[in-house]
């Protein structure tokens, strides 16, 4: 049974996704819903999907493995194409193996879109949205200030190493002997972005957001994910993250519209996972059809657990779960 701490969570759970709706619909967005059961999900190289299998008891289908979604993402974007205007979804997502104070296979995402529009538009609809919803909740101090800080990733991490990505440029072995002297073991071998993750967990991350949310933005090209290359400068890409004190928060991008870059980039992290051994699902090709019919689009993924946590102190997100995964696994 519950105890009286989770039914608080799950009050201020119903307000918090009151007021989310509230505000996204007088700032114009629709609310869609898109399935949970998918032919193909996400390729980010460290997310791990929950497999299903479809057995037909019908006429209609083959035998086939289908996933739970780790996003609605492909769904939203196929929407997006189809000229749906500015759209937001609040829904379940799963992503296997992942269990931590901070972690559940099983969470809660608030997922938005704003076409003609980019990554600055949707920082700015995501301010307005948080800060109501802290307002709602008594806890204006958490979300109120703004502007919220924004900074590049370049900086925050030359503030607090002293490593230049620029200098590096993308370098594993520059990258590896940087970290070292920054008190981080790597190695070449373990690759670029790997090495930069490991320094910036321990060197960045928990220092962010800790006076008022904090945007971290510009992250290196490589890191691009489904955004797109700054046009100013291609080295980096037009992604920010939200933290607050110290809790990575959101990710979000000005979208990408580019379907042949898309693929490419689909197909690289779905042969780095076969190369680690790990699951390689196949690619959703109603998906990359639809990118590149797509709209100049800005969107993001927040993830609305941490952010309860955050308005009501709690230090682990079982404590804003009615029944945590923690209890059966």
């Amino acid at each position: 049974m519950p105890n009286p701490w989770r039914w608080s969570a799950a009050r201020a759970r119903q307000t918090l996704q009151r007021t989310l709706r509230e505000r996204l619909g007088a700032l114009g967005y629709l609310e869609v819903e898109t399935p949970l059961l998918v032919p193909a999900p996400g390729m980010e190289p460290h997310i791990t999907a929950f497999e299903v299998p479809f057995v037909p008891e019908t006429e209609v289908g083959r035998p086939r493995t289908l996933y739970l979604h780790t996003s609605p993402e492909y769904g939203m974007k196929r929407l997006l194409a189809e000229g749906s205007g500015p759209l937001f979804q609040i829904c379940k997502v799963f992503r296997n193996g992942e269990v931590s104070a901070h972690h559940n296979p099983e969470f809660t995402l608030l997922e938005l879109y704003r076409p003609q529009a980019d990554y600055r538009a949707v920082m700015a609809d995501l301010e307005e949205v948080l800060s109501a919803a802290a307002d709602a909740l008594g806890a204006p101090e958490l979300f109120g200030r703004r502007p919220y800080q924004r900074v590049t990733v370049r900086d925050a991490l030359l503030q607090a190493t002293g490593i230049d990505l620029r200098s590096i440029r993308g370098a594993a072995e520059l990258a590896a002997a940087a970290a070292a002297k920054a008190g981080v073991t790597a190695s070449a071998d373990d690759g670029f972005d790997d090495i930069f993750f490991r320094v910036f967990l321990k060197a960045v991350e928990p220092h962010l957001g800790l006076e008022r949310p904090c945007y971290l933005v510009d992250y290196p090209a490589s890191m691009a994910a489904l955004s797109r290359l700054k046009p100013e400068d291609p080295s980096v890409a037009e992604r920010f993250e939200l933290y607050a004190r110290g809790m990575e928060l959101a990710n979000g991008f000005s979208e990408l519209t580019d379907a042949a870059e898309q693929r490419r980039r689909l197909e690289e992290e779905r042969a780095w996972r076969i190369a680690q051994g790990r699951p390689a699902y196949p690619l959703d090709e109603k998906f990359l059809e639809a990118v590149g019919r797509m709209p100049p689009s800005g969107g993001v993924a927040v993830g609305l657990d941490r952010v309860l946590m955050l308005l009501l102190g709690a230090q682990r997100i079982d404590d804003v779960l009615l029944f945590p995964a923690r209890e059966f696994v």
